[in-house]
């Protein structure tokens, strides 16, 4: 009995390096600093590249650090291929001085493909910094479905995020939250250009650049998303919030803040905007406006959305053409503050708009009432 007793002591002490063997065995992560040193200042693109091609079906983690790379990262759409890149809070993938072009991180790069039901199909980006040097873009989504950028910071870039026309006929599925994006400060600079249908944005904010966000694909919902105009006023001419090329996209809890239009139409489309926040709150710039629409007809509906303009500048509601089957439903706005074009009220539902001044007396002579009942 002590004999087997012994034996069975042996093999329990035994099993925890038998199982790490086994772990150490099994396809797990790859850490990139087994490979690729950071911090050293020399471009480890070609390293890095070739670390991602070594190793299909593997999540590839970045340690804290710079690693600088002078052309694009490019991860395959081919789920048999694919990778995940995953980088600590403080791990920098940042564009040399001398940068070919492009996105810095090009997700679906390359081998593209579309699927969603094939084991691999689901790649991303999580964490980290992607700083493009001032001269680069960001992260591009190029191929694939099902793609995934999130808890990311996206730094000094040209184009923050790009989502190209997709794999699934125009379709990339993509779904991209709590992200942060800080683009360059020149005229061109913009914070997403979204060109591919059916994709999620959820909680992202995004600043220093001239216009936020475009969009020029439809079936897209946005909810959270917080543009902030903060550079050189010389540049507000012209600044836009949200910019809509397609139609058919869902606006939820969206904020343009500052830039000198809000919210822009091109063309026909029936977006439709719902409880969204425009605010001016600057003493430098010059007029703003709410929503301009450049198409033959007005066809979104804005409802519940509120305007907040300045005392000291000329305000427009809406710029556009008068037809179309376009709403205005329940604006919470100060109509003493905007210009003589009322052009908005063409399309105002039968139900009230509430105007800032209007809402804050009726709140007033409700508590004045209750104050009096009390008195008696």
């Amino acid at each position: 009995m002590k004999k087997l007793f012994a034996i069975s002591l042996a093999l329990l002490l035994l099993l925890p390096a038998v199982f790490a063997t086994a772990a150490a065995a099994l396809p797990g992560t790859v850490c990139v600093t087994d490979f690729v040193a950071a911090d050293t200042g020399a471009d480890v693109a070609d390293a890095l590249q070739a670390l991602i091609d070594a190793n299909p079906n593997r999540t590839i983690c970045f340690p804290d650090g710079e690693y600088l790379v002078s052309h694009s990262l490019c991860t395959p759409a081919d789920p048999a291929k694919s990778v995940d890149l995953q980088l600590a809070n403080y791990a920098v993938i940042k564009a040399t001085e001398d940068f070919e072009g492009g996105a810095v991180i090009c997700l679906g790069g390359k081998d593209p493909y579309n699927t969603t039901w094939q084991a691999g199909s689901n790649y991303g980006l999580t964490g980290g910094v992607i700083d493009g040097g001032m001269i680069a873009d960001g992260v591009s989504i190029d191929s694939g479905r099902e793609t995934k950028v999130q808890n990311t910071s996206i730094k000094h870039t040209v184009v923050g995020l790009r989502i190209a026309y997709g794999a699934n006929s125009g379709s990339s599925d993509a779904d991209i939250r709590d992200i942060n994006i800080i683009g360059n400060g020149a005229a061109d600079s913009v914070g997403m250009v979204v060109e591919g249908f059916d994709n999620t944005f959820t909680n992202i904010r995004i600043g220093y650049v001239q216009t936020g966000v475009i969009m020029r694909s439809a079936g897209n919902s946005l909810t959270n998303i917080h543009p902030l105009y903060q550079i050189d006023w010389d540049k507000y001419e012209g600044s836009c919030g949200f910019v809509e090329e397609s139609g058919n996209n869902l606006y939820t809890y969206c904020y343009s803040d500052q830039f000198q239009t809000a919210f822009k139409i091109v063309g026909n489309g029936r977006s439709i905007y719902d409880n969204c926040f425009a605010y001016w709150w600057s003493g430098e710039g010059g007029s703003c406006t709410g929503f301009k629409a450049e198409g033959d007809s007005f066809n979104a509906t804005v409802a519940h959305c509120r305007l907040d303009f300045r005392s000291d500048t000329d305000n427009t509601v809406y710029e556009g053409p008068l037809k179309g089957s376009g709403v205005f439903d329940r604006l919470l706005i100060d109509e003493s503050r905007i210009n003589t074009n009322l052009s908005y009220r063409t399309f105002l539902k039968t139900s009230p708009v509430f105007h800032l001044k209007e809402l804050l007396n009726r709140i007033k002579a409700f508590f004045d009432f209750i104050a009096a009942l009390f008195r008696r």
